[in-house]
């Protein structure tokens, strides 16, 4: 992973990690212990979720540079469908409480979207690298000696 990729990651996980936090706590306050376990579940899944498709979105990027807006959209597809996925099979759980986990689910990926949002402006990242087209292009522009 490259640097950006990291302080990105680092921008987004800690406070949606920290608002996870918060969930468990009020959850656990306000339905008891199995409020705070769907909070902390909901939490770990938004996390991975959202780590992974961070860290696959700057992969195939950078090897794919030119369909970087088709492969965000089909990253962020497929985590709302594989999202959704996980609230279906645990609908009807004992396991903890749904209402707690599917309001931490809804909050804490608000938090990631929006934390991820702010790391980016901070990076000041720039869209192209300087020098990274091909020299096949280069040679094919008006004007190109060779």
């Amino acid at each position: 992973m490259q640097v950006n990729g990291a302080r990105i990651l680092k921008g987004a996980a800690i406070p949606t990690a920290l608002a996870g936090i918060a969930a468990v706590v009020i959850s656990a306050l306000l339905a008891g212990a199995k409020g705070g376990i769907g909070a902390g579940a909901a939490t770990v899944v938004v996390l991975i979720f959202f780590a992974v498709g961070l860290l696959a979105l700057q992969h195939y990027s950078r090897k794919f540079p030119a369909l970087f807006m088709g492969i965000a959209m089909i990253t962020y597809t497929t985590q709302l469908l594989l999202l959704a996925i996980v609230l279906a099979v645990f609908k009807n759980t004992d396991l903890f409480n749904t209402k707690a986990f599917g309001l931490t689910v809804l909050a804490t990926a608000l938090v990631w979207i929006i934390a991820m949002g702010r790391a980016h402006m901070k990076l000041k990242m720039l869209y192209v690298e300087p020098g990274s087209g091909d020299q096949e292009s280069k040679d094919k522009q008006p004007g190109a000696h060779g």
